[in-house]
């Protein structure tokens, strides 16, 4: 089995290197495709990838074609594709709000996955979700799934509205924690603490939270209410991020992330 992967930046790079560590390949297997030459060179280094620039060369050697380009750039790459698939590849996309009609119109495959990972990829912590047409066969999918799995863990979802909503939950994420994150840096700093002392304590709390989170089948709610005593400093904060309805504008810019997905899906 052979992996190209077109668009070697952050994501997709990401992906081509946890993938060369499955089992299911063997070494180069994975072909990279990418229109940088700079890019390209420091790919080429990596014993591990064939790298390619012309896609005539490598898309009729692969069995699955995975493309993490921009949107902006993907109906000129899908119509491109088009004279060179054939009917037995399964494509995987990672391109925000491309569906998976538009994606087979392009093109003229069938069996298409639609996928929405998110940062965390890159250090094997990520959460992909994804959703295939009906012309990827029960094997191809596992097999999907297993690759999709190199980078973290992977969520097969119903339909592709809860794509969408996964980008404005998992894929956009983590710009909501790094925002908190930043935000009690801010307030360490103002406290008087160095900069690497403010960010191991912001680190370190987050860290800790979530793996308490992830060690017991409590809700976030019923850890608030441990942490949080009447009339204390915790609850103090709490106290404070309810008044100010923070709840609900984490809310809104989930929604947000979510409503610009759906719209980016009516350009195609």
């Amino acid at each position: 089995m052979k992996i190209l992967v077109i668009g070697a930046g952050n994501m997709g790079l990401t992906y081509a290197e946890g993938m060369s560590k499955s089992k299911l390949l063997k070494r180069h297997n994975i072909m990279v495709l990418d229109k940088s030459e700079e890019t390209l060179e420091a790919v080429g280094r990596m014993a591990h990838f064939d790298t390619y620039d012309e896609l005539k060369t490598c898309v009729p050697q692969a069995d699955i074609i995975m493309i993490a380009v921009k949107p902006h750039h993907a109906e000129e790459l899908l119509k491109e594709l088009r004279p060179l698939v054939t009917k037995g590849q399964v494509l995987i996309s990672i391109m925000a709000g491309m569906h998976i009609k538009a994606i087979q119109a392009f093109t003229g495959l069938k069996k298409v996955v639609r996928a929405m990972p998110n940062l965390p990829a890159k250090v094997g912590m990520g959460l992909t979700s994804y959703v295939a047409s009906p012309e990827v066969s029960r094997l191809e999918l596992l097999t999907v799934e297993t690759l999709l799995n190199t980078t973290g863990k992977s969520i097969k979802v119903d339909n592709e509205n809860f794509i969408d909503a996964s980008t404005g939950i998992s894929g956009s994420g983590p710009a909501y924690v790094f925002y908190f994150m930043q935000s009690m840096m801010d307030a360490a700093l103002q406290m008087g603490f160095s900069h690497n002392v403010s960010k191991v304590l912001v680190s370190q709390t987050f860290t800790g939270a979530v793996e308490l989170f992830n060690q017991d089948n409590i809700s976030p709610n019923s850890w608030m209410k441990k942490v949080a005593s009447k009339g204390g400093t915790t609850q103090a904060a709490l106290d404070s991020m309810k008044d100010n309805k923070v709840g609900e504008l984490i809310k809104e810019a989930a929604f947000a992330a979510f409503d610009r997905a759906v719209e980016l899906g009516k350009e195609y």
